[in-house]
């Protein structure tokens, strides 16, 4: 039930499942952590509802329910660690750090990435250490410390030649576009929009499924041209634009308000204009 959740979650975005995954927390799971097992059923069982725990939290970090989502996480964490779930834990504490430094508190975001490093490495996951690299280094990114994002990206690539395949089902989006796009997100904050354009265009070779990721990978290259070749930036825009409308997701809707923003000083070109009336038209009424 957890992996197609979250697939779905990828699919059609948190504000479709959020309330359908709680329900089935409630309902059909915590019954369960109430019942009689044995110390290794009980480790599994608490891995388990802590993934999903944590798709409760990222679908409600999604609709940008910001507290809900922080207190899924935490309760996820807790249960993480119940099992005695390095890997997961450092799993979830990379999402807090994730969602930290969207809300704007990049110090929050490099200590929780910090923190996840540190058992990372002890669940001797080499994917899961490049992830906590790469939340890192964003942090590092939204404080304008090109350094330290640079030594960041580095221990994050580094930790990535090393994986393999083996890993955890709910690692299994940490890919080589899934590593572009968040190295794209770095240079993007840093205000480098050649590399933002490199890596965003890297990180469209991903895998099927991930629909709302598509349309983050989208932004970020539309992001990046929008100075550069305005048209262009439009035209990707509106890409994303047409996969969002099958989404209820708000963090998709950041995205485009981004790229309307970015797009301000070109609404003589038509095209322009028209994409920035639409992303307008979709955000106000979704909102």
């Amino acid at each position: 039930m957890t992996m197609a959740f979250r697939d779905l979650d990828n699919r059609v975005g948190g504000g479709r499942v959020r309330s359908t995954i709680v329900h089935y927390l409630h309902s059909s799971v915590a019954p369960l952590l109430h019942g009689s097992y044995n110390e290794s059923v009980g480790r599994q069982l608490f891995a388990t509802t802590a993934e999903l725990t944590k798709l409760a939290g990222w679908a409600a970090y999604d609709l940008e329910e910001h507290g809900l989502a922080q207190r899924y996480l935490i309760q996820a964490l807790r249960m993480s660690r119940a099992a005695g779930d390095v890997g997961l834990g450092a799993e979830i504490l990379a999402a807090m750090s994730h969602q930290a430094n969207y809300v704007g508190r990049p110090g929050d975001a490099i200590d929780l990435a910090r923190a996840a490093q540190i058992a990372a490495r002890g669940a001797g996951l080499a994917a899961l250490e490049s992830e906590c690299h790469m939340v890192e280094a964003h942090g590092h990114a939204a404080r304008a410390d090109a350094a330290s994002c640079a030594t960041s990206l580095n221990a994050a690539e580094r930790a990535y030649s090393r994986a393999d395949s083996a890993r955890p089902a709910w690692l299994d989006y940490f890919d080589g576009a899934y590593l572009s796009a968040k190295t794209a997100h770095c240079f993007r904050d840093l205000g480098d929009y050649a590399r933002t354009a490199q890596f965003a265009k890297q990180s469209l070779n991903m895998s099927d499924g991930y629909l709302r990721g598509r349309a983050f990978n989208l932004c970020l290259l539309a992001s990046a041209l929008a100075d550069e070749d305005p048209y262009e930036a439009a035209r990707i825009g509106t890409e994303a634009l047409d996969i969002i409308g099958g989404l209820e997701s708000h963090r998709t809707h950041a995205y485009l308000r981004d790229v309307r923003q970015r797009l301000a000083a070109h609404t003589a070109l038509p095209d322009v204009d028209y994409f920035r009336r639409q992303v307008f038209a979709i955000t106000t009424r979704a909102d």
